[in-house]
């Protein structure tokens, strides 16, 4: 187990996604201006799963949207396969899970998966059969043509996690996709996660509040001080692949589990010093 507190990927990979001094603030009000992020320097390797961790408003969602181009960086430059986030964006190469499923809800499940591809004008029995295919890979067969009120909240991210997926992102940006749900649920897509993400090679980056979540998903866990979000520590988990939720009884995760807590407290004392 190692920890630092630089963002450099580990070696023997490319770089899929770039963070290089970026900061961020943006106005909430009449001359108020909220500095969101402060010189974040973090590189995804390809295929890496990496884990944002921090308090609530410290910036971990904006991190998301600099990567995504849903907004630009005062400072700093970010690059996703060695693009700019827009042209990686135009190219299809990003998919984005929210916390809500954002679905749309006068579409069927299988309209809303192929959504994407009918936006980038591939034909109806092509887009139809990919749909088809995740659909079936994130264990909702039987439920094509269903609408988004006919399901539960764990199947609408099946559904979710099954349109942004169906462009073959390179990366998959997933902002605290399982948040609102019940533990049993959330276990069970964690792990629907794990293998997907391993068998696709896709690189994710992942915001949750969750430290144990954050571990048993992750290869590294960024742990973010509050705002403005810094890099506090990056915990390298070195637990071995394929994992399942047993792993959580491991004294190995156990002692992760209390590095990263500690992490998060030592940050809050640092904020609170600085101001």
């Amino acid at each position: 187990m190692t920890s630092t507190a630089k963002g450099v990927a580990p070696a023997g990979g490319q770089a899929q996604v770039v963070f290089d001094g970026i900061d961020v603030a943006y106005a909430t009000g009449r001359d108020k201006i909220v500095h969101a992020l402060d010189d974040i320097h973090l590189t995804l390797g390809e295929g890496e799963f990496v884990s944002l961790i921090g308090p609530s408003g410290c910036g971990k969602s904006t991190l998301l949207r600099v990567a995504s181009d849903i907004i630009t960086a005062r400072k700093g430059i970010c690059s996703v396969g060695g693009r700019t986030p827009r042209t990686a964006r135009l190219k299809r190469e990003i998919g984005f899970v929210f916390q809500d499923s954002a679905l749309l809800e006068w579409r069927d499940v299988l309209q809303n998966v192929a959504l994407p591809l009918e936006i980038e004008g591939m034909g109806r029995r092509e887009r139809e059969s990919r749909a088809r295919e995740l659909i079936a890979t994130v264990g909702l067969k039987g439920f094509e043509n269903a609408f988004p009120r006919q399901l539960s909240g764990g199947m609408r991210q099946r559904a979710s996690i099954a349109r942004a997926m169906s462009t073959s992102p390179k990366l998959l940006l997933m902002d605290e996709p399982f948040g609102a749900l019940d533990q049993i649920t959330r276990d069970r897509l964690n792990l629907e996660l794990l293998e997907l993400s391993q068998r696709e090679r896709m690189t994710v980056l992942f915001v949750t509040h969750s430290i144990r979540e954050a571990i048993l998903l992750s290869d590294r866990v960024v742990v973010m001080t509050p705002r403005p979000g810094r890099i506090k520590r990056i915990l390298d988990i070195d637990l071995p692949r394929p994992r399942q939720l047993s792993v959580r009884d491991s004294a190995a995760f156990q002692a992760l589990a209390r590095l990263g807590v500690a992490e998060l407290e030592q940050g809050y004392e640092v904020h609170d010093t600085d101001h």
